[in-house]
């Protein structure tokens, strides 16, 4: 469904301003076509939904029913919500704001949002067709224990003071809203005006996020991982972490270079990390959680993602030799 994003890209960057496919410009030019068509759709459709969802269901009922059971399953149910969404890391922002307008915990909240742009099916199907089932569930399993880790972790330092002030404001409102008129008229409106007030807050870090990611995805070369990431040097895992961090791709994007890196000779552990930091960790992210989220919980998420993303690589090499 998404390919009509790339068709889109192709038939303007390739087609009406007839730059080469090779340079890049015009790979820059492209990912910055498709990726703000993909995303500001998206962005439209996800936060309609969420706002008729949440019209029908108070974010009191929702916290209600997710304290009613166990935090661990909390914690499990958004994991493998997290991994069954086919979307970037950019893509699951808007999920992520709504999830926290709902009054979802914070800690639950937070695993979605890393295990998300982490593991999902398309990827994860296309992952065991190119590099084995053994190294997908590897890579499934790791993703979804550090999105459970990190949740963890953040309700137990009680860091809901790090969100910024007017996610909660906003959620009372909804609760307010939502009481108020339960005609499906008053929801599509509700919802409509959802859109109209989350675009706005938030589209100036899209296109900024998106920008930085185009310059990223195009002026970075790729052989650069080739030459540093080999089995001979002990310091490979970080290196390879801290190298695919200012990157900026999908789960589904970064396989062929993964596939390479194995071709290579790059242990499994090291190439698991490195596509680990270049999807779950990105500036074009972290742009736009910075509208949402104060600068001390963003120090953390990267802290954490990275050490995490490091320690895998360690672990899985040992472990699997």
């Amino acid at each position: 469904m998404l390919e009509i994003f790339t068709v889109l890209a192709d038939t303007v960057v390739w087609g009406w301003f007839g730059m080469a496919r090779e340079s890049a410009l015009g790979q820059a030019v492209h990912f910055f076509v498709e990726d703000t068509s993909k995303i500001f759709v998206l962005l439209v459709v996800i936060v309609f939904v969420m706002g008729l969802f949440r019209s029908m269901l108070s974010p009191e009922k929702v916290r209600t029913l997710i304290i009613g059971k166990s935090r661990g399953l909390g914690y499990l149910l958004a994991v493998v919500l997290g991994a069954i969404t086919p979307f970037c890391s950019c893509s699951s922002v808007p999920l992520f704001i709504g999830f926290l307008e709902g009054g979802i915990p914070l800690g639950v909240t937070m695993a979605f949002l890393i295990t998300s742009p982490l593991v999902n099916e398309v990827a994860v199907v296309i992952l065991g067709a190119v590099m084995g089932w053994q190294m997908t569930l590897v890579y499934v399993a790791a993703g979804m224990g550090i999105g459970i880790l990190g949740g963890i972790l953040i309700d137990r330092f009680h860091l809901e003071r790090w969100v910024e002030e007017y996610v909660w404001k906003i959620q009372l409102g909804q609760m307010a809203l939502t009481e108020a008129d339960g005609s499906w008229h008053a929801r599509i409106a509700y919802a409509w005006g959802e859109v109209g007030s989350i675009v706005r807050r938030i589209w100036l870090y899209v296109v900024l996020g998106i920008a930085i990611g185009a310059g990223l995805h195009g002026y970075v070369p790729q052989e650069l991982f080739l030459r540093y990431a080999s089995a001979e040097n002990p310091l490979a895992v970080p290196i390879a972490v801290l190298m695919g961090l200012p990157l900026y791709s999908n789960a589904t994007g970064i396989i062929p270079v993964a596939e390479a890196l194995m071709a290579k000779g790059v242990p499994m552990g090291t190439v698991i990390a490195f596509m680990m930091s270049v999807v779950g960790v990105s500036i074009p992210e972290f742009v736009m959680l910075r509208k949402v989220l104060k600068p001390q919980m963003l120090l953390f998420f990267a802290v954490f993602l990275t050490v995490s993303f490091i320690m895998v690589g360690y672990l899985l090499n040992g472990v699997l030799g």
